[in-house]
């Protein structure tokens, strides 16, 4: 089973019954379903369901759209290997038609998960602090989530966008940024950003959880580079590059 990450974005329930039409709670493990046909797999149940937690005394939702997700991921992956010719051109057809047929029938309706295979993105980081970080229990065992309010996640992606692009980093780091950014502004800033480490977290003994420090390590570079300080940028950039190499690595072997 392919051990993911998850960046939610959750909306606000605007009062007592309220809530997103034709959704319902999602409830259940989603790693103990494996869906596919000859070509995809996934590990989501296909119903347009929603997640729904509470956080600070308020209600929220998140709807999963999983036809959506899984046909931009389809078209993503193609899109970043475009040599490897893993998908017949035929069905990138039948995906790019059927997004395109999605998106005219509900044009409001956007992915509001993202999903990393194996690890975390290291961006991902940049929209939260320390504080924001929380241990829980899962089904198995001990992971790690972040959470914040949306609007403030994405005036610090913002500003990373700023300073990393001054700092006259590659252009293609500052667009993976600018993407983060875009995917933010989408929502509204009453909105919760979750970053959950989910089934990524196995991969890590419970001691390195309690010890992982990534949005505190990420803070910290981008002030440093703000600064010019670039020696302890990098030496903060570093460790959680040591510390997600490992990982990420089972992303290529498979």
């Amino acid at each position: 089973m392919i051990r993911s990450a998850y960046l939610r974005s959750y909306l606000p329930v605007d009062g007592p019954g309220e809530g997103p039409a034709g959704l319902e709670e999602h409830i259940g493990d989603d790693a103990a379903l494996l869906r596919g046909n000859e070509h995809f797999l996934w590990s989501e149940p296909i119903a347009d369901d929603a997640f729904a937690i509470t956080w600070r005394d308020t209600a929220y939702f998140c709807p999963r759209y999983p036809r959506l997700r899984m046909l931009e991921g389809v078209l993503a992956f193609n899109s970043a290997f475009p040599d490897a010719a893993l998908i017949p051109q035929g069905e990138l057809v039948t995906a790019s038609e059927e997004l395109s047929r999605l998106r005219d029938q509900s044009p409001a309706v956007r992915s509001h998960i993202l999903t990393s295979p194996w690890h975390v993105p290291i961006r991902w980081f940049i929209g939260f602090l320390h504080e924001d970080r929380e241990l829980y229990e899962r089904p198995g065992g001990l992971s790690l989530r972040y959470r914040t309010l949306q609007g403030e996640a994405t005036e610090r992606v913002a500003r990373a966008v700023q300073t990393v692009d001054g700092a006259g980093f590659d252009a293609t780091v500052v667009s993976q940024l600018q993407g983060l950014e875009s995917w933010l502004r989408g929502f509204p800033g009453d909105a919760l950003l979750e970053l959950d480490y989910a089934g990524v977290a196995d991969l890590f003994s419970e001691g390195d959880l309690v010890l992982d420090e990534s949005a505190a390590d990420a803070a910290a570079s981008l002030l440093a580079l703000e600064l010019g300080n670039y020696d302890e940028a990098g030496s903060f950039y570093g460790a959680m590059a040591r510390r997600w190499g490992r990982v990420q690595s089972l992303a290529f072997s498979n």
